[in-house]
């Protein structure tokens, strides 16, 4: 959401001299509060879903409501930059699977790391992404997930027939599947990730 620094300006007339106010700390205070924020956000709507207010997920971040409003003047806007938090980290963490230098290690490493992710946040799994019209992976990113996975099975090292699809479709199935049978346990998300990666060798 972008801010129009011009439409917020008041005019004061014959306002006192002072000191040049420091935009460069202001702008590291609106950082930390962004921050703070999400990740309060994120930890209050996994354990209270989307039924949480506002006010509550202020008070986990330490901060005033207004000033959660500032940034997101709806619930609906700050569960929109919940989303695109964590889908924006699905995104960085398949660029760095596509940068290893085996595809098999850097597919199993993303298998896995979207899977810690999911068991300590099913809101995005469950109720957040379900209510975004896009999907998991978005369209550049499925480009990097596709040549991981061709590389991969160029090597031998992937069944001959397995596809991006595939992966896309074990993952948020074996996912799903886990976060509605309430199953938090991280032991048991890496168990399973494990699971559809030999799912995928030959």
């Amino acid at each position: 959401m972008s801010v129009s620094w011009s439409s917020a300006r008041t005019h004061v007339p014959h306002a006192p001299p002072g000191p040049s106010p420091d935009w460069s700390e202001r702008r590291a205070d609106a950082r930390r509060n962004h921050e703070q924020i999400i990740a309060a956000a994120i930890e209050v709507f996994s354990e209270k879903g989307l039924a949480a207010t506002v006010p509550e997920v202020a008070a986990r971040a330490g901060v005033g409501k207004a000033t959660v409003y500032r940034s997101y003047p709806t619930k609906d806007a700050l569960v929109e930059a919940v989303a695109e938090h964590q889908l924006s980290w699905v995104d960085a963490r398949l660029m760095t699977a596509a940068e290893h230098a085996d595809p098999v290690a850097g597919l199993h490493g993303f298998i896995r790391d979207v899977f810690a992710l999911l068991a300590g946040n099913q809101l995005l799994l469950a109720q957040v992404l379900p209510q975004q019209d896009r999907p998991m992976v978005r369209a550049r990113t499925l480009q990097l997930l596709a040549g991981i996975v061709d590389a991969a099975r160029d090597q031998g090292a992937l069944r001959p027939d397995v596809t991006a699809m595939d992966v896309r479709v074990l993952i948020g199935g074996c996912s799903r599947v886990l976060s509605e049978l309430g199953i938090r346990d991280p032991e048991q998300w890496r168990r399973y990730a494990d699971m559809v990666m030999a799912a995928l060798r030959p």
